[in-house]
C-alpha cells in the first residue's frame, strides 16, 4: 500500500504524458529522459569522462527494464561509443521527472578489464527470489564498427544484497557467427528457485539457448519458427523507413498446470505466435527430436503486427509491445489466438513510441513496466535531445484491460 501511494504521488507530479483514452489512463509515465544522465561520483568524474570520449549523451539509450520492491532496473547497451555504464538502477519513488541513472551494482564492474565485469547487457529478467539473471552481449558499438570483446554471459545478481553471485559464459559452440543474443526469461518454480532455467533468444541466427542453474549447463535449440517473416521485415515508423530481419525476440511464460507450462515466443520480424510446452526445451535430448513439438497460435497479427517484448501475469493476460503502432496490447491465454481475442489496451504517438521491453513484477499486486526508447530513430542519429525521447511506463493489469476484450470474468 505505501509503494502504490508513493507510486500515485509520483504519478501525480510527474505525469505529463498525453493518453489516448481520455479520462481513462491505464499507462502511466514514472519518468522521461531527454536524454540519459548517470550519477557520477563527483562533477569532476563527469566532466572527465566528457572529455575523454567515456560519455558521451546521445549516445546512450535505455533498452531493457526490471523492477524489484523499492527499485527499477534499467539496462544502456553500448550501441556506440561513450556509454559509461551499462546496467542501472532508479528509486520508484523519486521526486526528479528524469533521475539520473545509478551504475548497479557499483562502478567498478562497468570500468573493470578482462571480461571480469558488464561489457554490454541489454536486457535482465528477475526471479521470484530476488536474483536478477542479466544478459551480457560480450559487444560494443553494434551501430558503429561492432566488436565483440568478451564472449556472450549470463550474470547472476544478489537484489538483497546487490552482489554478483556468478558468471555463465554462453559456450562458443552455441554462439554463431554473427549471433545476437538479445532476450531472456527465467522459468523458477519451487519457493527456493532450485530448479531453475533461463531461455535465451538469438535473434540473429535464429535459435533458443537454455541455460539450466543447477549444473550451469548450456543446449541450444534451432526451429523454422524461429525466423523472420520476409515480409514483416520492412518497418515504416514515423516517418522513418527501415528494414530489420530479426528473428527469435520475444518470450512469455504460461500458468504452471499439471507439472509443466508452456513457452509463448515470437520473432520481432514477425505477425505470428507460436508455442512449446518447457517439458521439451527443458531436456537436452530433445534437441535434435523435437521438431513437431513447436506449434503455430491462431491467427496472423497482420502487417504491422510486429511485437517485441510480452510477458503474461497471474491471471493468464499477455501482455506485449506492438512496435509498429505505437500500442500496448493483450491476450487472454485461455482464448484462441485469433484477432478478435486480441486488445488494444494503450496507444499514443508521443508516449509510446517504439515500447521496447515489457515486464511484470513480482509483486501483490503486479506491475506492468514498459520502456519505450525510439530505437530506430536512435539507430540512424535522429534522436532529437531537445524532446522527451524516453520512458519508463507502467500499469496495474487488471484496470489495463477493464472493458477490453482481455477482461477476466
Amino acid at each position: 500500500m505505501i509503494l502504490k501511494f508513493l507510486l500515485l504521488m509520483v504519478c501525480l507530479t510527474t505525469s505529463k504524458s498525453q493518453s489516448a483514452f481520455g479520462r481513462r489512463k491505464p499507462l502511466e509515465t514514472l519518468y522521461r529522459w531527454k536524454q540519459i544522465d548517470f550519477d557520477f561520483p563527483t562533477p569532476q568524474h563527469r566532466n572527465m569522462a566528457i572529455q575523454n570520449g567515456e560519455f558521451n549523451q546521445i549516445n546512450v539509450i535505455p533498452l531493457g527494464v526490471e523492477r524489484w520492491k523499492n527499485r527499477a532496473f534499467i539496462s544502456t547497451p553500448r550501441w556506440k561509443k561513450g556509454v559509461p555504464a551499462t546496467l542501472s538502477s532508479v528509486p520508484i519513488a523519486a521526486q526528479e521527472e528524469s533521475p539520473l541513472l545509478s551504475p548497479f551494482p557499483s562502478w567498478e564492474w562497468h570500468t573493470a578489464a578482462n571480461c571480469t565485469g558488464f561489457t554490454s547487457i541489454f536486457r535482465m529478467s528477475i526471479d521470484h527470489c530476488g536474483v536478477m539473471w542479466a544478459l551480457d552481449s560480450g559487444q560494443v558499438e553494434a551501430f558503429e564498427t561492432p566488436r565483440n570483446l568478451c564472449p556472450p554471459t549470463l550474470f547472476a545478481i544478489s537484489l538483497e544484497t546487490d552482489t554478483v553471485l556468478a558468471r555463465f559464459p554462453i559456450p562458443s559452440e552455441y554462439v554463431l557467427q554473427n549471433s545476437l543474443i538479445t532476450n531472456l526469461v527465467v522459468d523458477s518454480r519451487d519457493a527456493q528457485c532450485r530448479d531453475l532455467h533461463v531461455y535465451i533468444a538469438d535473434a540473429w541466427r535464429f535459435g533458443l539457448i537454455v541455460f539450466r542453474d543447477s549444473d550451469a549447463s548450456f543446449w541450444r535449440f534451432s526451429h523454422y519458427t524461429f525466423y523472420p517473416e520476409p515480409l514483416l521485415s520492412n518497418y515504416t515508423l514515423h516517418g522513418l523507413n527501415y528494414q530489420w530481419s530479426d528473428g527469435l525476440f520475444g518470450m512469455s511464460l504460461g500458468q504452471y498446470y499439471l507439472g509443466d507450462r508452456t513457452l509463448f515466443y515470437h520473432s520481432m520480424s514477425s505477425s505470428l505466435e507460436f508455442a512449446v510446452q518447457t517439458s521439451v526445451i527443458r531436456d537436452p535430448s530433445r534437441v535434435n527430436n523435437a521438431v513437431d513439438e513447436f506449434k503455430l497460435l491462431g491467427e496472423s497479427r497482420g502487417l504491422r503486427g510486429q511485437v517485441s517484448a510480452a510477458a503474461i501475469d497471474r491471471n493468464g493476460v499477455m501482455f506485449f509491445n506492438l512496435i509498429s503502432q505505437d500500442s500496448i496490447g493483450c491476450w487472454d491465454t485461455r482464448k484462441d489466438y485469433r484477432i478478435r481475442n486480441l486488445g488494444i489496451i494503450a496507444q499514443n504517438n508521443v508516449t509510446l513510441v517504439f515500447p521496447n521491453d515489457l515486464r511484470i513484477d513480482h509483486e501483490v499486486p503486479q506491475l506492468v513496466w514498459i520502456i519505450t526508447n525510439r530505437l530506430p530513430m536512435y539507430q540512424f542519429n535522429l534522436i532529437d535531445p531537445n524532446e522527451y525521447n524516453y520512458r519508463l511506463l507502467y500499469m496495474e493489469p487488471n484496470s489495463a484491460i477493464e472493458g477490453t476484450v482481455c477482461q477476466i470474468y
